[in-house]
């Protein structure tokens, strides 16, 4: 078991990532390549993403086991900022850090297991080694994540949409409370399902929380307790991940369309126009547009905040999106708002 222990600091200084982490993505679905758990949402990612790989996964392996530790310094905070300054970051790593992590890994390994040599180059600076790892991750995500990138960037975000409300209604201790069954908050102190018995102090560093569509089981952290606090855990899984560019074939969409069906799904529990167009992969015009259709229609309330506007489902609104009935009435009070120029 896991257990994160917060002090009254801590628990002001908990945060939400604000977009999936580019490579824990990448490294938490390298796990669940090689994982046959889970076929239903994974199954034909799996069989898909198969078919793009060339040779990534072998050199990979060496340093992601298909269980247990792996470097941390594969995963830095920068891969909230995409994958180019991830890998940057990752290429900045010191030589000492680099050698540390690698030791700690290669005691972990079985003994007729050794580290391949070109890891150990790793650690002494050379650049050609670090090129290797940084081209097979580079192309590994092309394959395996890239695709699905709209699909995961929605799930996250609707996974944050959640845990936001759940901070407004209660404070930090709601939020905490709402996170997944495998973590248990049991003030003060957040417990969680783990392969190995931890006991991690925050010390009034706070907490971030990163949603991840690729985290299964159990949460992840650091295993270097000097590094920012930062608890993986797995976003609620619906279906399974559609490529960038499939179509939908729900009810919803041969009703409204596609597109509009699309941006709909996208509001969930609220967002700006540039995050539905993120979501439901159109422009950022077209997302005003469809928005503006849908307001009109009462299904979307729309409120300014500062240079941006928040689009929200109506009790219609979310009726339609889930398959529910709502009296007519909800429509005519919700259009009478008028629209918002998004």
């Amino acid at each position: 078991m896991l257990r994160i222990h917060f002090t009254g600091a801590d628990l002001a200084g908990v945060r939400m990532a604000a977009r999936p982490d580019a490579l824990w993505e990448t490294i938490l679905s390298f796990h669940r390549l090689r994982d046959r758990r889970g076929a239903l949402v994974y199954g034909e990612w799996r069989s898909e993403t198969r078919t793009r790989l060339n040779g990534e996964t072998r050199l990979l392996g060496a340093l992601v086991p298909a269980r247990g530790y792996f470097p941390d310094f594969l995963t830095p905070p920068e891969g909230l900022q995409g994958l180019d300054t991830a890998l940057e970051a990752v290429r900045a790593t010191p030589p000492a850090r680099v050698h540390a992590e690698l030791s700690v890994l290669a005691k972990e390994r079985p003994a007729a297991a050794p580290l391949p040599s070109w890891t150990q180059a790793l650690a002494e600076g050379p650049a050609e080694p670090f090129s290797r790892l940084l081209g097979a991750l580079r192309g590994y995500h092309r394959a395996a994540v890239e695709p699905y990138w709209t699909y995961i960037q929605a799930r996250v975000e609707a996974d944050r949409a959640v845990r936001g409300r759940a901070l407004l209604d209660g404070g930090a201790e709601e939020l905490l409370a709402s996170l997944p069954p495998m973590l248990r908050w049991r003030a003060p102190i957040l417990e969680a399902d783990y392969p190995v018995d931890r006991d991690v102090r925050l010390d009034g560093r706070g907490l971030l929380l990163q949603p991840s569509y690729f985290c299964r089981g159990s949460a992840v952290m650091y295993r270097d307790p000097d590094l920012p606090p930062v608890l993986v855990y797995p976003v609620t899984h619906t279906d399974a991940p559609a490529a960038a560019g499939e179509p939908g074939g729900a009810p919803l969409g041969r009703l409204v369309g596609h597109t509009r069906s699309a941006v709909l799904k996208a509001i969930g529990q609220g967002g700006t126009t540039s995050e539905l167009a993120r979501r439901a992969g159109v422009s950022l015009a077209s997302a005003s547009q469809h928005a503006g259709v849908l307001r009109d229609a009462g299904l979307v309330v729309t409120l300014r905040q500062g240079s941006s506007v928040l689009h929200t489902l109506t009790p219609l609104g979310a009726a339609l999106l889930h398959g529910g009935t709502q009296p007519v009435r909800e429509s005519r009070r919700y259009a009478r708002n008028g629209p918002v120029t998004s």
